[in-house]
């Protein structure tokens, strides 16, 4: 089966659309910003699926899922992995596609109580013949729960992934250490698509002056054309990390 030549992807925290300190909503810019990437495929992390209070006390705040607010006419199809569910609502992560998604699921693989993690799997159709694995992720703060959520990771993409399927795992990694990409690439035979394009991973937190590597996007089966980090101008207005996207070639 031959994939389509390249394919844009993207990677955000998006603070569940609001701005750092949670003083205004900032989806509406979040939504023209990501527009501008023209991405085939986006995936999020923080992302608001419910929230019953916000609207009392944003005024522009939307009457519909962000992740389908972000996704209305440019990427028909969308999933969503509800992780953390309190009192006014849940978030977690998302996949937007321009493609069809032929079948998606969240799994958890949460560490401990204190916080709920999700890996949320996406098998997208990029054409009639080929599917390409999409898994977004948001790892925890603590060493000890990220080192049980790679544990938990590498498991499932060897359980449910065939070894030959291109792969794409983007997210939120929390690992500012930088100790993920050997045993990903170890494991799995993952690379990271700014190691392979730029020599080094890209810094992504704090948006307003990225020193922290805690944002990835890790590929198998492609080679990197470009990659980019997305920070500055209008862009520091709307998360505390910045948004990461590549273009990537199937090999």
């Amino acid at each position: 089966m031959t994939l389509m030549q390249t394919l844009h992807v993207a990677t955000y925290n998006i603070h569940k659309g609001l701005s750092q300190f949670n003083r205004r909503v900032v989806l509406h810019e979040l939504r023209e910003r990501l527009r501008e990437l023209n991405a085939d495929i986006v995936f999020l992390q923080e992302v608001q699926g419910e929230h019953r209070l916000h609207g009392l006390h944003h005024g522009n705040y939307p009457d519909m899922p962000q992740h389908e607010f972000l996704a209305e006419e440019v990427w028909l199809h969308s999933a969503y992995g509800k992780n953390s569910v309190y009192a006014a609502g849940h978030h977690g992560n998302a996949i937007l596609s321009r493609f069809p998604i032929v079948q998606s699921s969240n799994n958890d693989i949460s560490a401990h109580r204190f916080e709920s993690r999700g890996l949320l799997h996406a098998e997208i159709a990029v054409t009639s013949g080929a599917t390409v694995h999409c898994l977004c992720v948001h790892f925890g703060l603590f060493a000890k729960g990220r080192r049980e959520q790679t544990r938990a990771l590498i498991a499932y993409v060897r359980n449910v992934i065939p070894l030959d399927a291109p792969l794409i795992i983007a997210g939120d990694f929390n690992d500012w250490r930088n100790r993920l990409g050997q045993t990903l690439d170890a494991e799995l035979g993952l690379h990271d698509a700014f190691q392979l394009h730029r020599g080094q991973i890209a810094r992504s937190f704090p948006a307003a002056w990225p020193m922290l590597r805690l944002d990835r996007v890790y590929v198998r089966g492609f080679s990197v054309l470009h990659s980019r980090v997305h920070t500055g101008g209008l862009w520091r207005r709307i998360s505390d990390h910045a948004a990461l996207s590549a273009h990537l070639q199937a090999i």
